[in-house]
């Protein structure tokens, strides 16, 4: 069985690292698998052996009015390269609700269209709603990051999974192979986009607040765009900010607890993988208090859920679990046995069953 998986955006994120996992377990199962994401750029999605990759044309663009075009003429490209390709026994694996032009080929050609939707905060709401219904036309089945996503967004006429993103094999062991040794806490650690409703000032200013603390920013950015962002901010003595970086692993054995600050009035966390990261570190977290994200913090058990907008909150926060060592100790041994929800053989075995059933 042959499965065509689109992807729009080719980076270091999130949401192409969990389409490269189940590529590579489709594979192990003797699945042949075809990736579609944009070219030019490097990302999860680069070089996956055994998958056969294409390339079609994207660009990002700041303007949102040229950005929907972009995106509209990127997709046609997609729906002619797929529209005479594709058979009626494929399986079309559309991640995210961006790439619908194998969507719409898909649906042409009579194949099981299968959409992974990991997003709930798109902009404008018109945008929103065109590509939700582009989900409803096309899709016969949907799956879902979280609990939270699959409410939020309900598609009732189409048939509907919740599949946890994991942890990889080989990301465990090498977090179990380095482990660092205990000490008193002190590091703070948090990785995302450079957007503005990621948090990212917030985690500054909270470094301004905690002088005390060592804070460290790792940006899915290049220098360029760090330097353009930063240039009238001041950023403290304690807080270090790094691009983008390939192997997360030396920051998380770095750490003593890891923060996702996104702000709820810009950004809604319909997972978090790198707080599942994290907790493959032990690590306690800090995340908002909405969304699907909160599936995997309990408040007050293996971290705190706090909104990043109440600064002295946040604060009191990072000061409970970072100054107490027995707190930090006991939020970090709930992060070890949270991690055990998200295997990956869990999360390939439900994959499969999704696509099989």
């Amino acid at each position: 069985m042959r499965i065509i998986a689109a992807h729009l955006f080719n980076d270091f994120s999130g949401s192409p690292k969990v389409l490269m996992q189940l590529i590579k377990g489709w594979l192990a199962h003797d699945f042949d698998v075809e990736v579609y994401t944009c070219g030019g750029r490097e990302g999860f999605l680069s070089d996956i052996p055994g998958a056969k990759k294409f390339n079609y044309w994207y660009k990002l663009a700041s303007n949102p009015y040229i950005r929907f075009v972009f995106l509209f003429i990127s997709q046609m490209l997609l729906f002619f390269k797929l529209v005479f390709k594709i058979e009626k026994s494929d399986i079309i694996y559309v991640n995210t609700v961006l790439p619908f032009g194998a969507a719409l080929a898909g649906k042409l050609r009579g194949a099981k269209v299968i959409y992974h939707i990991h997003e709930t905060s798109l902009k404008p709401l018109i945008f929103k709603k065109l590509m939700f219904a582009l989900v409803k036309l096309c899709a016969a089945k949907v799956i879902y990051v979280s609990k939270y996503l699959a409410a939020e967004e309900p598609i009732n006429s189409v048939e509907q999974h919740i599949l946890y993103n994991a942890i990889p094999d080989d990301f465990l062991k090498e977090a179990s192979n380095n482990q660092r040794s205990h000490q008193e806490p002190r590091n703070v650690l948090m990785v995302c986009s450079l957007k503005d409703y990621k948090g990212v000032k917030e985690f500054v200013e909270l470094a301004l607040m905690n002088d005390h603390f060592q804070f460290r920013l790792i940006l899915n950015a290049s220098e360029t765009e760090k330097s353009n962002y930063f240039k009238n901010i001041i950023i403290p003595n304690n807080c270090e900010i790094y691009t983008t970086q390939t192997n997360l692993h030396p920051h998380y054995q770095w750490a003593d607890i890891i923060l996702n600050l996104s702000r709820p009035d810009g950004w809604i966390e319909t997972f978090g993988l790198t707080i599942i990261e994290g907790m493959a570190y032990r690590l306690p977290a800090i995340i908002p208090p909405i969304g699907g994200i909160t599936e995997l913090v309990e408040d007050a058990v293996n971290g705190y859920q706090v909104d990043s907008r109440k600064r002295i909150q946040l604060s009191e926060a990072l000061s409970a679990i970072m100054s107490n060592t027995y707190t930090h100790n006991a939020m970090s041994a709930a992060a070890q046995l949270k991690l055990m929800q998200f295997t990956e053989a869990q999360f390939i075995e439900s994959s499969l069953a999704i696509l099989k059933c």
